[in-house]
């Protein structure tokens, strides 16, 4: 219905007035908050768990850089997660900020498509290297004669290369997709960052086809790399079950674990948010979802594999333990 609406209004409309409408290179982020007292208290939060995501990732890169202990193919994978949880929070909330200060301050549509292109790749990248870490686990606890093997130096890099070049074409051709189509509705972006979904609502072109190769696309990219993860975690606790040392069935639990409550938060928003068609999408459904994986989850995995690891709890105390004999 809203098509047919939004074609029969252009034909009313001068053709010059059309491919002015159409050439727009400029979007308006209507933004996650209004503009009142509580949500500005919400703002300082979102604004703290910013400085709180990119210190902790940072500084959880850092602790594996300079441990010599640290430096083995969990903590490698660990590295780049931390590198890609920094990533959405310096996408999206400084302009996210601005937005809320300065009412209807825009968005170019090269910006736009920057924002696209980045969370599409940190999104697919993070798809692709959870069930990569899952790997990692299962060689570590159900075959670790075989793991300085099967996970060498070089393996690591071949596999970390193949999540960000998989992560990098997927973006790419979503975003030149995406990006390409007429925007010759109302330029208000429902949402506090561009993303897909929200973006093509404003199409004035039929999309249902596309929305499909989407739906379809996200289907692949998160229900495969997620039955890696159950598969892997099935044989993991199976060995752990037969394990006849207590101290080993926790220390390995306990690892896995972690790696699993990053899973259910990342993997549980984006197949709401990709694995619907557009038209079952709500616009609250669409700014509150997304919420979770690109300010909640960079938040909370430096603090749940920090608190729940002892060997990095261990370098964070030595690192302290130098700082404080230096002064």
């Amino acid at each position: 219905m809203w098509f047919n609406e939004g074609i029969s209004g252009l034909e009313d409309q001068p053709r010059a007035v059309q491919v002015e409408r159409q050439n727009a290179t400029e979007f308006i982020l209507l933004g996650l908050l209004n503009h009142s007292k509580v949500h500005m208290f919400f703002l300082a939060i979102i604004f703290l768990a910013f400085i709180t995501a990119v210190s902790g990732n940072a500084l959880l890169i850092f602790l594996i850089q300079v441990t010599p202990s640290l430096h083995t193919p969990m903590y490698f994978f660990l590295s780049q997660l931390a590198f890609m949880d920094i990533c959405p929070s310096l996408f999206i909330i400084p302009k996210m900020s601005v937005d809320f200060l300065i009412p209807g301050n825009t968005i170019s549509l090269a910006g736009c498509r920057t924002q696209v292109f980045l969370m599409l790749t940190i999104g697919g990248g993070e798809c692709l290297l959870l069930p990569v870490m899952s790997y990692d686990r299962y060689v570590a606890i159900c075959n670790p004669l075989h793991y300085p093997v099967l996970l060498s130096r070089r393996v690591c890099l071949g596999l970390t290369a193949a999540v960000w070049i998989s992560a990098l074409i997927n973006a790419l051709i979503h975003t030149v997709y995406a990006m390409r189509l007429p925007y010759c509705d109302s330029k208000s972006i429902d949402h506090f960052f561009c993303e897909i979904p929200p973006l093509l609502k404003l199409s004035c072109s039929d999309t249902s086809t596309y929305e499909t190769v989407v739906v379809l696309n996200s289907s692949i990219l998160l229900l495969i790399p997620f039955s890696i993860i159950l598969a892997s975690y099935a044989r993991i606790v199976a060995t752990v079950l037969r394990m006849k040392s207590t101290t080993g069935q926790q220390k390995a639990l306990a690892t896995c674990s972690s790696h699993l409550t990053v899973v259910g938060l990342f993997y549980g928003a984006a197949m709401f948010t990709y694995m619907k068609p557009n038209s079952y999408h709500s616009t609250r459904q669409d700014k509150i979802v997304p919420v979770f994986y690109s300010i909640v989850t960079p938040v909370l995995n430096p603090v749940i594999y920090s608190l729940r690891n002892r060997d990095v709890l261990g370098a964070l105390r030595k690192l302290v333990g130098k700082h404080r004999v230096l002064h």
